[in-house]
């Protein structure tokens, strides 16, 4: 699912730019993903629109601190959270957004999420929202885990 994801970000520059669902499924069956694949990618993608929109509304600035439960903390892991922390406090994800990107995540029934889902799993909800990080936080994303260093939060 997630390849069809990828592909997705990288073909269309905008969300409003993909064609609607049973013909985006047939361009995606053409270029080779699985039938079964599409269709999890397409309701993950259906979900994440209909929260995406959310976001548009304008919203407080929050200033609590985001505790996790221990489904959220099992699912997700610890370099997640962190991962997620380090993303709001350097102002790439809203509460809001934060919150749609845990969501998903918890969406997946996969225990933990790799670092490298959860990437994609953000930059999905800022491109659903019409919305860039910048050069430096984009490398980060896209960057290898393998090749970083753990974060030190302070």
């Amino acid at each position: 699912m997630f390849d069809i994801l990828v592909y997705l970000y990288e073909t269309y520059y905008r969300p409003d730019a993909c064609p609607e669902p049973a013909a985006l499924a047939r361009k995606l069956s053409a270029v080779g993903f699985d039938d079964m694949e599409i269709s999890e990618a397409l309701v993950w993608l259906t979900d994440l629109n209909a929260m995406a929109g959310a976001e548009q509304a304008p919203t407080a600035a929050s200033t609590g601190i985001r505790y996790y439960v221990e489904e959220e903390r099992d699912a997700l892991g610890t370099p997640a959270i962190g991962f997620i922390q380090f993303l709001e406090s350097a102002q790439v994800l809203s509460p809001l957004q934060r919150e749609i990107v845990i969501e998903r995540a918890l969406a997946l029934n996969e225990i933990p999420v790799s670092l490298g889902k959860l990437k994609i799993i953000v930059l999905l909800v800022l491109w659903s929202q019409g919305k860039e990080p910048d050069a430096l936080m984009f490398d980060d994303l896209f960057g290898s885990d393998e090749d970083q260093l753990p974060r030190l939060l302070h």
